[in-house]
C-alpha cells in the first residue's frame, strides 16, 4: 500500500512539474511578444486617404506702421489712433471681437550711421527715431465681404495687408473621414500582399499616422506705403475660397503567422 502510493505521489508529482514547465513556457513567449512583437515576422503598409471641402474661413493680416522721430509717445499715440479706427470698421462690419487678434506689436529704433571713410575718425551711431508696427489678425466667415473689409481697413489707417488664406474653422470631420479612407485602403493592401506572400495576417501591431490640411492661399502681399494707395485705386477683386483636399496616410503594421 506504501509503495502504491510513492507511485501515485511520485506521478503527481512529475504531472505538477511539467505543467508548471509548459505555463512558464507560454508565460515567457507571451512576454516577449508583448516587448518585441513578432520584430522579424512582421510587415507593413501605407496609404493615402484624402477628403475634398469647402473652407468656411477666410484670414488675413494687417498692419499699422507707424515712423517717427524720437518722441515715442507721439508714435504710439498716431498708431494707436489708426488701428483703433481700422478696428472699430472690422466691428461695425460684424466681424465677431474673438476673430479679431492681436499678432505683434514692435517697436524699433532707427539708427543714423556716419561715414567714416574720408578721416578715418568714425562716430559712433545714434538713434534718430522709432518705427512702430502693430499687426492683427483677422478671421472673416461671411466670404462676401471679405473685398469690402480688406479695403476698408486700409482706408481706416492700415498701410500693410498680407497673407490671406482660406481654412476650415474645425478640421477634425474632414480629417477623421481621410483617415478613416486611409486605413481601409491600408488594411486592403495588406490582405492583397498576404495573398501575394502565402501567408496569413496577423494581429495589428501599430498605426502611424501623417499628414494635415494645407490652408496657406496669399492674395495681398503690398510694400507699405504706395502699395497700399495703389491697391485702393483699383476695384474691390472677387474672391473665390475653391475648394480643399485634406490628406491623412496611415502606416500600418501586421504580425505575420
Amino acid at each position: 500500500m506504501n509503495e502504491n502510493m510513492k507511485n501515485v505521489f511520485y506521478f503527481a508529482l512529475i504531472a505538477f512539474l511539467g505543467f508548471t514547465v509548459y505555463i512558464g513556457i507560454s508565460f515567457v513567449g507571451a512576454y516577449s511578444k508583448s516587448i518585441q512583437p513578432s520584430s522579424f515576422r512582421s510587415f507593413s503598409v501605407s496609404a493615402e486617404g484624402k477628403s475634398v471641402s469647402v473652407p468656411d474661413v477666410a484670414e488675413f493680416s494687417f498692419s499699422v506702421i507707424t515712423e517717427g522721430k524720437k518722441d515715442v509717445a507721439a508714435i504710439q499715440k498716431t498708431n494707436t489712433e489708426k488701428m483703433n479706427k481700422a478696428i472699430g470698421f472690422l466691428k461695425e462690419n460684424k466681424i465677431n471681437p474673438k476673430d479679431i487678434k492681436t499678432e505683434s506689436y514692435d517697436l524699433s529704433p532707427r539708427y543714423q550711421y556716419y561715414d567714416c571713410t574720408t578721416n578715418g575718425v568714425c562716430p559712433p551711431s545714434e538713434i534718430v527715431g522709432y518705427t512702430l508696427t502693430q499687426s492683427v489678425e483677422v478671421k472673416i466667415r461671411d466670404f462676401n465681404k471679405i473685398g469690402d473689409v480688406i479695403s476698408g481697413v486700409v482706408k481706416n489707417g492700415a498701410n500693410s495687408v498680407s497673407q490671406l488664406n482660406f481654412t476650415i474653422d474645425d478640421p477634425t470631420k474632414v480629417q477623421d473621414a481621410a483617415r478613416e479612407e486611409a486605413i481601409k485602403k491600408a488594411q486592403e493592401k495588406a490582405k492583397a500582399i498576404a495573398r501575394a506572400g502565402g501567408f496569413d495576417m496577423g494581429r495589428l501591431l501599430s498605426i502611424e499616422e501623417g499628414g494635415g490640411v494645407p490652408s496657406i492661399m496669399p492674395m495681398y502681399d503690398y510694400a507699405k506705403g504706395g502699395g497700399m494707395e495703389k491697391a485702393m485705386a483699383v476695384p474691390t477683386p472677387a474672391i473665390e475660397p475653391g475648394s480643399k483636399e485634406t490628406r491623412v496616410t496611415v502606416t500600418l503594421k501586421y504580425e505575420i503567422e
